[in-house]
């Protein structure tokens, strides 16, 4: 094989150019476009595990699946991993300053609550069970 050559062992073909690598669409010149990829950080994330951990104790919730778009991040949660998400928990930077980036949506596209913080968002999915007294 000569240094030419864009093969390489066990037929695998190597791809021609990085954006497809990558899936951020190229440019006329060759270079990829700064698209960024929307993602929960390292606080959001541990929030949003402590509570999925909380609930899949509890029994109500068996799996997770984590969607990471150029427009926006999605934490979905399900009951069963066969089924639609029973809620989604959505971070969309471009509603940060109108009604707030963290929404939670339930499986019919009811949005529960959306605000600023995770925190407050999230805890309308973590209601505590209050003892009241008659």
């Amino acid at each position: 094989m000569s240094e030419g050559d864009d093969k390489q062992p066990l037929g695998l073909n190597r791809p021609k150019s990085s954006a497809r690598l990558t899936g951020v669409p190229s440019d006329p010149a060759g270079q990829a476009n700064a698209a960024e990829i929307v993602s929960f950080d390292r606080n959001e994330l541990r929030e949003i595990l402590n509570l999925y951990g909380r609930k899949v104790a509890e029994g109500e919730w068996r799996d997770y699946a984590l969607d990471l778009m150029p427009q926006k991040a999605v934490f979905s949660i399900f009951r069963r991993a066969s089924e639609m998400p029973l809620y989604r928990i959505e971070k969309n930077p471009k509603l940060a300053r109108k009604q707030g980036a963290f929404s939670v949506i339930t499986q019919t596209g009811l949005i529960l609550k959306r605000g600023h913080e995770l925190k407050r968002v999230i805890d309308v999915l973590d209601r505590k069970l209050k003892l009241v007294s008659g």
